[in-house]
């Protein structure tokens, strides 16, 4: 089991197969708000085992905080140890960048997750995509 830091076409669409099966198949994000303007300028990962593409999530800098998106994981593979994977990997990544602060935006039911990453609520509830969100940060 690997988590790459994406490099080229293949990596990407992997990356994108993960998220449309996650987030448009499963939880019926509109595509159109699922693949955004903020690929060319995001970082992409890609988590593979035995060579097929399993989790996926992106990094970017906004406002001075690294933000920490589209992280996802196929259903068949959940609570493995997966998602902090990839989660582990964009940290290890902002930390070289040199970047101390992430933010994200959690699906309220994914916060007991991100909490036992040591990240913290720091918003009200709030919809994106019809699915209920609050916004937590991490210093690292």
């Amino acid at each position: 089991m690997t988590v790459k830091v994406v490099e080229n076409e293949k990596e990407l669409e992997d990356a994108f197969s993960v998220r449309r099966t996650v987030f448009i198949d499963e939880q019926n994000v509109p595509a159109e708000e699922e693949i955004d303007q903020f690929e060319d300028e995001s970082t992409h990962f890609v988590y593979y085992h035995d060579g097929a593409p399993i989790g996926a999530g992106r990094f970017r800098v906004v406002d001075g905080y690294g933000k920490v998106e589209r992280i996802c994981v196929l259903s068949t593979v959940r609570n493995t140890g997966a998602g902090k994977a990839i989660m582990n990997a964009i940290q290890d990544h902002a930390n070289d960048k040199g970047i101390h602060k992430l933010k994200l935006n959690a699906q309220t039911h994914a916060i007991p997750f991100y909490e036992g990453l040591e990240y913290r609520v720091v918003s009200e509830e709030f919809l994106d995509a019809g699915i209920p969100h609050k916004t937590m940060i991490k210093e690292i």
